[in-house]
């Protein structure tokens, strides 16, 4: 069919198109043609320009933004220690070091005969002063530098994590397409896109037979995206599902096939993919996912772990392995299928790699990304820097986290909660009668948390932090949330009696003086504190020694009174409590403090009484190695050194004789070391050795009573952190603690407390500040005197594991106090040597003005 078009003359009086077919079907074909080219080539056009401008405003940048990396402290290797020049090699290796020389400015290793060549660079963190590390039958023989002979050698810190995005939670380690192994690459066309590096961004066959199966047959089972679409849409499009986002997609995708190669592509869709969730944070890329679910570098990843992480882009929620490994392993296997269709496997090594069971990282993330340290660092940080400027000038954090640490801080948490959720469920059981039977029924009620915090108590380095179960559950960190300290605050009244050997007082106490444990008023302003010993049980006159052994309440209250309310409020001050104030209650641990708090306030025992305040940061470098920014911990003396060991010796007491000694000893940790209980609403243990600290704290978010004493919450978990502790080379000697000058150890009977003699063959040990101990024998102290002091506790005597208890003692009201029961009689006391660490004293905080209760 032949079509005229008459164009008019110049100057003519007709306008436009003279005429078209006479046909009114074809004509009115045409134009509808006419109109539907026109439409598309505008609505092309405007939406071309417009993603093209927006596309180049997006990757005119980097597509993923630099961020700054959070390191841990450096692993020291020592001579004598344990371990194979490979331990070393993949420890260097994993920080950045190369076995090739000038291809890393971090620094390189050799393996040689004997050992193992270590040369730092440029950036490295340490000085570049090489080391040669020689081993023989398994045992470092020697290390030296440069011809000096070393005894130790520092190597290069571990990278921790990425400092995360705080907005979108997210982790991601940037590789580059030449990093990314290709069987990695293989395992993703084979299951997404198999004709990637042929079609230009839309695999349009693929995307008919998907609107076959979608529209046509009403099924939602085909997905007909290449990599290409599926980054348009996550980077530019919303996920609603419409033919005008399709379109858009299509458009889109095929803009950024005209602007990156293929290899560029793959490498920004390898580095954004959505794989899951680890913790609270989303996993971001490959890289990063081979380090969150196998512990390992993308560039060592095997065949069926690649095929595990190709498989999971699908639905990576729905697909976790970690709670859902049956659909993982069918998921994977499908991916290896598809890999032999392709070619790019064997069906050999298919068979092969689906016999493999699925070997995952452990799911503890306390273990290796110490999230809530993580958290403290990165709010630290932003008090001082810019977060762009930490991320985009790729800073290095260098941090004080031990790995080896963390990993036991998270599993003594792990096991230890458990048991604490055990004894909860027991407490909440209860029988009720339903018609003529019993039925079981457990009451609701809240999850105990828990927080631990260990750190070096000479240097005040943060070296492990758990600041809560479960960091994807709650991110709120207990380790620096204030809650009443219960018994853990009451040798800071003992220290501040021991303080009166050298402060001028007229009466000095030692560890020896005794004191009444008896139902007791104390004033306090206009009001009236009464507090009470767990059970009601009371000791009479004990020695000190022993009330803070077995954590007697109104003993301590007594003392805390007899010393001076306000000197023990000093001395807590300097410490670091700053909540305290000068009241009764104060002595019992009413007053709030933080984990974290408490941990800086008992370095002043545990260093000499040198107060240190917890650090987590050692340096800030730029990305060239540079020091940006050093960090030391603030230090002021708190306590005469002799009166720090005296405190020591008698915290010592409470662990291996005292209420402290069925959560430690029992539980077959023997290395020196010196702790208390506390019991408030929550549980408490604070303990330290010759080389390490460590608070451990279990409570309820709401305050309410957990009802279980500090040495059955809290001292467990203590105790097994500190032997998993003891088992690390850095960390085994656990020494007996360094005794200054100006303290004597004496030997007491403990019938009397008087200086044994061969006449008094039961005695003990007890340190005193040298003048203070006692003068007088047990030879000059006899008959029933003896028996009833014997009795009454004075003395430093073994008890046996205290007893579960199903509740604290209720707190008394101020304002309706109760009548004290009576003092206990002689059964009452022998029975009492069995009561529990349950304090008495309320935890509530007190009101100005108003007694605490």
């Amino acid at each position: 069919m032949t079509i005229k078009i008459r164009i008019p003359k110049a100057g003519g009086n007709q306008g436009g198109i003279r005429w078209l077919p006479r046909d009114p079907v074809v004509r009115a074909a045409l134009i509808v043609f006419l109109v539907i080219v026109v439409s598309f080539t505008a609505f092309f056009s405007y939406y071309y320009i417009k993603y093209d401008r927006i596309i180049e405003r997006r990757f005119r940048n980097p597509v993923f933004a630099n961020s700054a990396k959070i390191y841990a402290l450096p692993e020291i290797v020592r001579e004598g220690e344990k371990i194979e020049v490979r331990e070393i090699a993949s420890d260097l290796k994993h920080a950045g070091y190369s076995d090739q020389d000038d291809r890393s400015k971090l620094g390189t290793y050799h393996l040689v005969k004997g050992g193992i060549e270590i040369t730092p660079g440029p950036e490295s963190y340490h000085s570049p002063e090489p080391a040669m590390i020689s081993i023989q039958d398994g045992k470092i023989s020697r290390i030296s530098s440069r011809g000096t002979e070393l005894s130790a050698y520092e190597l290069e810190p571990q990278l921790v994590t990425a400092l995360f995005d705080a907005e979108q939670r997210s982790k991601r380690e940037v590789v580059k397409y030449s990093e990314i192994p290709p069987i990695m690459v293989q395992a993703v066309l084979a299951i997404e896109d198999r004709r990637f590096f042929e079609h230009s961004g839309v695999n349009f066959a693929r995307t008919l037979q998907a609107v076959w199966e979608d529209v046509l047959r009403q099924r939602r089972a085909q997905g007909g995206s290449t990599l290409t679409q599926q980054l348009a849409r996550g980077f530019f499009l919303t996920p609603e599902k419409s033919i005008k986002r399709k379109i858009t997609e299509m458009l889109i995708a095929e803009e950024l096939e005209g602007k990156f190669s293929k290899q560029q592509i793959f490498e920004i869709y390898a580095n954004w993919v959505d794989l899951g969730q680890r913790g609270s944070f989303a996993i971001s890329g490959f890289a990063e996912a081979s380090k969150s679910y196998f512990g390992k570098d993308l560039k060592d990843i095997t065949l069926p772990e690649a095929a595990l992480l190709a498989g999971l882009i699908q639905r990576p929620s729905y697909l976790s392995p970690y709670r859902h490994a049956e659909r993982a392993m069918d998921r994977r296997n499908l991916v290896l299928e598809s890999m032999v269709e392709t070619h790019a496997i064997t069906r050999e090594q298919a068979d092969k790699a689906k016999a493999v069971p699925l070997k995952l990282a452990p799911p503890n993330v306390e273990a290796s990304d110490a999230p809530y340290f993580v958290d403290m660092v990165r709010d630290q940080l932003i008090s001082k820097f810019n977060e762009t400027e930490l991320n985009d000038s790729s800073y290095r954090i260098y941090t004080t986290l031990d790995p080896d640490l963390q990993k036991a801080a998270a599993q003594a948490v792990e096991s230890g909660i458990k048991l604490v959720d055990e004894q909860v469920k027991k407490l909440r059981t209860k029988k009720i009668k339903v018609g003529k039977k019993y039925e079981t029924k457990v009451e609701p009620g809240p999850q105990a948390q828990v927080a631990l915090i260990a750190l070096d108590p000479h240097t005040g380095a943060v070296v492990a932090l758990v600041g809560g179960r479960d960091y994807q559950w709650s991110q709120l960190n207990h380790a620096v949330s204030k809650r009443p300290t219960g018994s853990i605050f009451k040798p800071f009244v003992y220290a501040a009696a021991m303080n009166t050997a050298l402060d001028g007082s007229q009466t000095v106490i030692t560890p020896a003086s005794t004191v009444t444990d008896a139902p007791s008023s104390f004033a306090y302003g206009d009001q009236i504190y009464e507090p009470r010993n767990y059970k009601e049980e009371y000791h009479g006159d004990v020695t000190l020694r022993y009330a803070l052994a077995m954590s007697l309440n109104n003993a301590t209250v007594k003392l805390a009174e007899e010393v001076g309310y306000d000197k023990v409020a000093d001395l807590a001050k300097s410490a670091g409590i700053m909540s305290v104030k000068a009241t009764p209650a104060m002595a019992l641990g009413s007053y709030d403090a933080s984990p974290l708090d408490m941990s800086g306030a008992y370095t002043a025992f545990a260093n000499n009484g040198i107060r240190l305040s917890p650090i987590m940061l050692r340096s800030v470098r730029n990305s060239k190695g540079d020091v940006v920014a050093n960090y030391t911990t603030d230090q002021r003396q708190v306590l005469d050194p002799r009166i720090a060991y005296v405190m020591t010796n008698m915290m010592a007491g409470v662990i291996n004789n005292g209420l402290g000694y069925t959560a430690v000893r029992l539980r077959g940790f023997m290395a020196p070391a010196a702790g208390k209980t506390g019991s408030s609403h929550d549980g408490w243990f604070a303990g330290y050795t010759s080389n390490l600290l460590c608070i451990v704290w279990v409570g309820y978010d709401d305050y309410s009573d957990l009802r279980i004493t500090g040495a059955q919450t809290a001292a467990p978990i203590w105790t097994e952190f500190m032997k998993k502790a003891s088992a690390l080379p850095q960390y085994s000697n656990m020494a007996d603690f360094s005794q200054p000058t100006g303290v004597v150890d004496v030997q007491l009977d403990k019938a009397t407390n008087r200086l044994a003699t061969p006449n008094c063959t039961d005695d003990y040990i007890s340190a005193f500040v040298a003048g203070t101990e006692p003068r007088d024998t047990c030879d000059e102290q006899a008959g029933m005197k003896g028996f009833f002091s014997k009795l009454f506790g004075g003395g430093d005597k073994p008890v046996p594991a205290p007893q579960a208890q199903p509740e604290a003692a209720n707190a008394q009201d101020p304002n309706n106090p109760q009548e004290p029961k009576k003092k206990k009689g002689l059964f009452g006391k022998i029975a009492g040597i069995f009561k529990d660490d349950k304090g008495s004293a309320p935890v509530s905080k007190p009101d100005e003005g108003q007694a605490p209760h």
